[in-house]
């Protein structure tokens, strides 16, 4: 139970610090920004992969099958805004 707690804390104080720096950035950086979350989200569907993988327990699974599907849509999401950034800076022509 008290890893619970200690847990719970980490995780609403990790809420409370991302906030708090998405909120801080101009938006000029957004987009370059979303570059790098790219990368981070990869490393969570790869790190989701291996926990589906595993032999665990059937909500271990399935929190793995959710954590791919929502961080694949943040990387593609991702992709797709920064391609659009880019296709603005293109000569037309």
């Amino acid at each position: 139970m008290e890893s619970l707690i200690l847990l719970l804390t980490i995780f609403a104080l990790a809420i409370f610090v991302g906030f708090e720096i998405i909120t801080k950035v101009p938006p000029t950086l957004h987009t370059p920004l979303m570059s790098g979350s790219n990368a981070i989200s990869g490393i969570s569907i790869t790190g989701a992969l291996l926990s589906v993988h595993s032999d665990s327990t059937l909500l271990i699974t399935l929190l793995g099958c959710f954590a791919i599907f929502f961080a694949t849509i943040n990387v593609v999401g991702g992709f797709l805004v920064t391609n659009r950034m880019l296709a603005m800076f293109k000569r037309k022509g």
